[in-house]
């Protein structure tokens, strides 16, 4: 089959095509002709050395992938060849074939392409998990998300105002991100290069600040963080694109009362991820199912040119997902 290596770590140039053999699955296990695999943050952490496989996972990156099954362990229930799927996998997404754990593996919703099923599993687990999991998001309450216009930002826009939120803000990079940002849901769009988040929270706030902030930046960020949120707020943590805190003071921390925690989902065991899972399915699903809950989709690659998604992933001018195609997506 065609994967993708990483050379070495470095840039979007140092993804290449490489021929691997076909991986067999275990007996837990489903083997997928992959259609579509979503590009991810963990993916480019991966590509420039900053984050191993777990133990025992693919070294080629990839965390989510869609296709139909075409192999499956002996003690596999759930599925059957033919059916198509989703799964949520820690490596190997960048290819034509993969083995995804049965329990970590989803029907594809009805309505849903092959596409836009690919882009679900990594970012709406993510944020089930971060936002309303363990930040305890609930109806009714305000919501700062950093980044509005990544997978990660528009998902948890979408999410946010399915469940009720009072006010939802965003921070994006342009026009073109604020616009898609409002339509998905947020109250307000703040241009982070052009205004300070935290006094546009506050306007916007009444002074009060938000209830939950859902960061995948990090540096300088954190501190700001602390002085957006109301008291007893909670700060999600999800990345750290701008690196280690900055001039951070703690007792604002101490004096709202702030909770500020962080997860990955990749190094989760896969049961683990089978009841996060589970618990998606019964709160999400039925939303995308209706349609008011649905991948934003902002661009394709073929496999062959993952450097390309990455180089587009890098610039940060993207609206919603990047995902891969093979293929199989054009002969389903």
């Amino acid at each position: 089959m065609t994967a993708i290596r990483i050379t070495r770590p470095g840039g979007p140039d140092v993804l290449a095509p490489a021929r691997r053999a076909v991986p067999a699955p275990a007996n837990d296990e489903v083997l997928i002709r992959i259609h579509a695999a979503g590009v991810n943050g963990p993916d480019v952490f991966q590509r420039k050395g900053l984050y191993d496989p777990p133990p025992g996972a693919s070294d080629i990156p990839g965390l989510e992938a869609a296709g139909e099954i075409v192999s499956v362990g002996r003690n596999v229930t759930r599925f059957a060849v033919g059916d198509l799927v989703c799964a949520l996998v820690p490596g190997g997404g960048y290819a034509e074939y993969a083995v995804a754990h049965e329990s970590n593996t989803l029907a594809i919703p009805e309505g849903l392409s092959t596409i836009e099923a690919a882009a679900m599993p990594e970012t709406f687990l993510t944020v089930w998990l971060n936002l309303f999991q363990r930040g305890k998001f609930a109806v009714g309450e305000s919501v700062l998300i950093h980044g509005g216009a990544s997978g990660i930002g528009t998902t948890a826009t979408m999410l946010a105002k399915a469940f009720g939120a009072s006010k939802i803000i965003t921070t994006v990079g342009s026009d073109a991100q604020r616009d898609a940002s409002i339509a998905l849901g947020a109250d307000l769009a703040v241009d982070y290069r052009k205004e300070d988040f935290v006094e546009a929270v506050m306007r916007a706030t009444d002074g009060r600040g938000v209830d939950v902030v859902v960061d995948i930046i990090a540096g300088d960020y954190v501190a700001r963080n602390y002085a957006a949120a109301a008291m007893n707020g909670r700060v999600v943590q999800i990345g750290v694109i701008k690196g280690p805190a900055q001039a951070l003071d703690l007792f604002p921390m101490l004096v709202k009362r702030l909770t500020h925690i962080g997860s990955t989902l990749r190094s989760r065991t896969n049961e683990e991820k089978a009841e996060l899972i589970e618990d998606l399915k019964r709160s999400v699903w039925p939303h995308i199912r209706r349609g008011t809950v649905k991948p934003a989709i902002y661009r394709t690659f073929d496999l062959e040119d993952a450097s390309g998604a990455h180089a587009l992933i890098d610039s940060g001018t993207h609206i919603g997902k990047i995902v891969l195609t093979t293929r199989a997506a054009s002969t389903a």
